[in-house]
């Protein structure tokens, strides 16, 4: 089911539709696929279309590149448009060529991608959208196009690179427990890891320096805080590692 964080009344910026043929390239679009992690779930942005040949059907916010945009610019611009949301880093993650991937008309799809926390943007449905929402990704409806095989490719992306980067470690508090580190990496990869083996593994990475405080305020034993060590940290994101279950 789609979360409670739907659209608002709160005022956006609104763009002029792109349906000017000599404003855009012809037969290339751009896809964002925004992950969001909320409360241990993963869960995957939507937009409904109002117009056009998916209207009233859920898909990833995207459209057409103007001519003078640049392709991260472009993924930006549309992102706000469609859903309110901006300033995310977004990543390029792969070209979608299929022939018939769009009705009646060849249209390659360049997919960004991005990892956030989702209970801190509220989504607004913008330009050419009825509808703005998170869905969890084991209860998403059908989508356009080949919108669903994208979100595929798109985990398996995501849950590859969790194993071989500190991918979605900012979505932690500066300081933080093992058992949220551990249920940030259960929340992508879908699986239940063994709480000692998990430990043991980090630990051995030499990536968590303790900070000698433990929970304040829990209605359980409280757990100890590490943050990360930065130099450490920095060293995984340049060269990698490899994590594996």
């Amino acid at each position: 089911m789609a979360s409670t964080k739907n659209t608002d009344s709160r005022p956006h910026s609104r763009v002029e539709p792109l349906n000017e043929p000599d404003n855009v390239l012809p037969g290339l679009s751009i896809d964002n696929l925004i992950f969001g992690l909320d409360h241990g779930q993963l869960e995957i942005m939507l937009v409904k279309h109002d117009v056009g040949p998916g209207k009233g059907r859920w898909a990833l916010p995207g459209g057409w590149i103007k001519r003078e945009e640049n392709l991260r610019d472009a993924a930006s611009r549309l992102l706000e448009e469609l859903t309110g949301v901006r300033d995310l880093f977004l990543e390029q993650l792969k070209t979608f060529g299929r022939v018939d991937r769009f009705p009646n008309e060849r249209v390659v799809t360049i997919a960004y991608y991005a990892l956030v926390s989702a209970e801190d943007y509220t989504l607004v449905a913008g330009r050419n959208t009825s509808d703005a929402s998170w869905f969890n990704v084991h209860d998403l409806p059908e989508l356009i196009y080949d919108h669903s095989e994208i979100v595929s490719y798109g985990i398996n992306f995501l849950r590859h690179q969790v194993c071989h980067k500190p991918i979605g470690f900012n979505l932690l508090p500066e300081k933080f427990t093992l058992l949220q580190l551990q249920e940030l990496y259960e929340a992508i990869l879908d699986v239940k890891l063994d709480k000692p083996n998990f430990r043991r593994k980090m630990m051995k990475m030499n990536l968590l320096a303790p900070c000698n405080e433990k929970q304040k305020g829990v209605p359980h034993r409280a757990a100890n805080l590490y943050r990360f060590d930065s130099e450490a940290y920095e060293r995984l994101t340049d060269k990698g590692f490899s994590f594996e279950f």
